[in-house]
């Protein structure tokens, strides 16, 4: 597989704190990578370097463009879209549905939208709206959610269907790559594992390439290709799931293994 994602010897530091400490992975095109570890062990602090909201003190990070020519991360962020951990806080608590999405529709597709449609005429004002509607509702369909959410706002809806709105919201942009940050820590599990599913669902429809963080080794195990798992900064055991699962190297794997609650 192509490899869409390269990070080589990242270091991000916090004053005289050093959050991350020299981490190398990669990413393929549609392969779901986890990276799990406890709270405070840096594995936030990679996704919000690689969206651009935190300065790295090292490494590089290369986005890999068509014909597998890595180019520098800056100008490609498009590429790569957030869902974020708290999915009702990072909504505009006075935007509906319908606003929220539309607003990125029409900042992604601008050029296309104000276009002449077939070399003919410029849309009418009700065109446009209606064309907005059908790529917003399309949006929905794909994460799950109905039309009756459209213009509802966060407060008038569940965590879980928040979260989906949040999801439709990266994929409005066309990523290449969502990284999803605890996205499932906040919900009930019977939501996590639908919101799991979907996240699984997307990569096989879209071809999506996924990097989802967690610190619950339960929640990436049917999901993910390969794990990494964080310790201070560090990745201490990397591989493909199954094998991370098995035959875990590090003592701290082999703790947060064991806090897996097993049904007997």
């Amino acid at each position: 597989m192509s490899v869409l994602l390269e990070v080589n010897d990242l270091h991000v530091r916090y004053g005289s704190y050093e959050a991350v400490k020299g981490v190398s992975f990669a990413l393929a095109k549609g392969e779901i990578l986890g990276i799990v570890g406890e709270s405070g062990s840096g594995k936030s602090t990679i996704a919000k370097t690689l969206m651009g909201l935190q300065k790295a003190s090292g490494g590089t990070i290369l986005f890999a463009r068509d014909r597998n020519v890595a180019s520098p991360l800056r100008g490609v962020v498009p590429s790569m879209q957030m869902i974020f951990q708290d999915a009702v806080g990072s909504l505009n608590p006075r935007m509906t549905v319908r606003q929220t999405l539309g607003e990125i529709i029409e900042f992604s597709n601008r050029r296309i939208i104000e276009s002449r449609r077939s070399g003919t005429r410029p849309l009418t004002r009700r065109e446009r709206i209606q064309a907005f509607d059908n790529s917003i509702i399309r949006l929905l369909d794909l994460v799950g959610l109905s039309s009756a959410v459209l213009d509802q706002y966060p407060r008038e809806m569940s965590g879980g269907q928040c979260q989906r709105v949040s999801i439709a919201r990266a994929l409005a942009c066309q990523p290449e790559i969502l990284i999803a940050d605890e996205p499932v820590s906040a919900l009930d599990v019977s939501v996590q594992a639908r919101v799991l599913n979907l996240l699984r669902d997307l990569r096989r429809d879209l071809g999506l390439s996924i990097l989802l963080i967690a610190h619950d080794l339960a929640v990436v195990k049917n999901v993910c290709d390969r794990i990494c798992v964080m310790e201070k900064g560090r990745f201490v055991d990397c591989g493909a799931a199954a094998e991370v699962f098995e035959h875990p190297t590090s003592d701290y794997t082999k703790r947060l293994l064991a806090a897996v609650p097993r049904i007997s």
